[in-house]
């Protein structure tokens, strides 16, 4: 029998009863639809994450204030942990460098009839070689701005378009809170950092934050490496915790107030849950495909006793028994093959539909599909049909034609 014949057969064999078809598809479908969605949305979300760490360079650190939840005073307490003092402490490190303090400036900022209100954040120049910061226009704060005094301010893009929109911002003079700047730069796109919106930002010298907002202590700390990044990374600790009288033998980042995160940690976050949301989708797929396969194999030892007489008449005419059992084998991996097209379909379809809403919330949550899994779920639906429609093959292949035909 030529092949073409066995697949024209199994194809008819399949559309003949559409809606059974579809009803006996619907494991397979729900399977890999909810494995293609799933592997979306982590794709999406690992360019989210990746976005957020590709700002910081592979030796970079940053110290914020406070305790990691589950701490002993973790709610409310040690948000001025960090002072001034810590922050010379610091430059001294020799495992350590560009050590860059920021300080929050609160108020709204405007310009002519625009207001609005970025994050205004009172850095040295070493904050822009931390998180690799180039200009677009103008330039950025340098040290004579710093140890000046100057108020002088440099723009990210959406502040830049919310305040002066198509209006070149060089040389025009802001206002935030109640003090006048000189713009002198746009910096470059960042998208988000730490989940927060990082091109909604204005950049004024250090000194002149901690002189408008009184503060005493600072807000976050970032620096680099000099050489070995774990070394340094206990230098760090080992200094504040001195510093601030902490005994903390046990090294359990819960007993500080302060909190030191890296982009390595990110990272390692980045990987578990990667590992975490491949077993997850690998759970779901294992569920549905048995689940849909038991079901192709019941309907298709139906779909066998329904077509007895069909078979013996087959074999009567000159039909082999690998012929009947290449057809009804070809009839399974079809069933699940198009289920999973259709499933794939619907989870790309709803993938998309969920970026469309989640990037109004978070900007840079983008569409993204990942190949591998799409091909591996769709290879995996096959095996289901080839697996599942084994019985079922094989029973067909071994009725008797005198038996069939007299089958009623």
């Amino acid at each position: 029998m030529l092949l073409s014949d066995t697949l024209i057969t199994a194809y008819r064999g399949v559309t003949a009863n559409v809606s059974r078809a579809l009803l006996t598809m619907l494991g397979i479908i729900i399977g890999v639809g909810s494995v293609v969605l799933m592997s979306a949305i982590g794709a999406s979300m690992q360019g989210v994450i990746l976005g957020q760490i590709s700002s910081l360079g592979a030796k970079s650190m940053v110290i914020f204030p406070g305790q990691m939840e589950g701490g002993p005073n973790s709610v409310g307490a040690g948000h001025d942990s960090l002072t001034f003092d810590d922050v010379e402490a610091l430059r001294k490190l020799r495992t350590i460098e560009n050590v860059a303090p920021v300080i929050f400036v609160t108020g709204t900022s405007s310009y002519g009839n625009s207001e609005s209100s970025p994050q205004v954040f009172g850095v040295t120049e070493d904050f822009f070689l931390n998180q690799t910061i180039s200009a677009t226009e103008g330039r950025l704060l340098d040290a004579s701005d710093v140890e000046g005094g100057k108020a002088v301010a440099v723009l990210a893009p959406d502040a830049k378009e919310k305040l002066f929109g198509s209006v070149d911002p060089l040389g025009k003079r802001l206002k935030i809170g109640s003090l006048h700047y000189t713009v002198v730069g746009v910096s470059k796109a960042l998208g988000s950092q730490f989940f927060q919106n990082a091109d909604d930002r204005i950049y004024v010298p250090f000194t002149v934050a901690r002189t408008v907002s009184g503060q005493k202590f600072v807000n976050y700390i970032t620096m680099l490496a000099t050489e070995n990044f774990d070394i340094a990374f206990d230098d760090v600790k080992s200094l504040l915790r001195q510093r601030h009288s902490i005994e903390n033998p046990e090294d359990d980042p819960k007993d500080d107030d302060f909190i030191v995160r890296s982009s390595a940690q990110a990272n390692d976050i980045l990987g578990s849950v990667s590992l975490g949301l491949t077993l997850f989708i690998t759970t779901i797929a294992a569920i549905s495909l048995l689940v849909g396969g038991i079901g192709i194999m019941n309907i298709m030892l139906v779909s066998v006793t329904e077509r007895t007489r069909e078979i013996g008449l087959r074999k009567a005419i000159g039909a082999r028994p690998k012929d009947i059992l290449f057809q009804f084998l070809i009839e399974s991996v079809l069933l699940t093959v198009i289920g999973g097209m259709i499933g794939m379909a619907f989870g790309i379809g709803i993938a998309f539909l969920a970026a469309v809403g989640i990037s109004g919330l978070l900007s840079t949550y983008h569409f993204a599909v990942s190949m591998p899994s799409i091909l591996a779920s769709l290879l995996m639906a096959a095996i289901t049909g080839l697996v599942f429609g084994i019985s079922p093959a094989r029973r067909a292949s071994r009725l008797h034609p005198i038996d069939a035909l007299r089958y009623e």
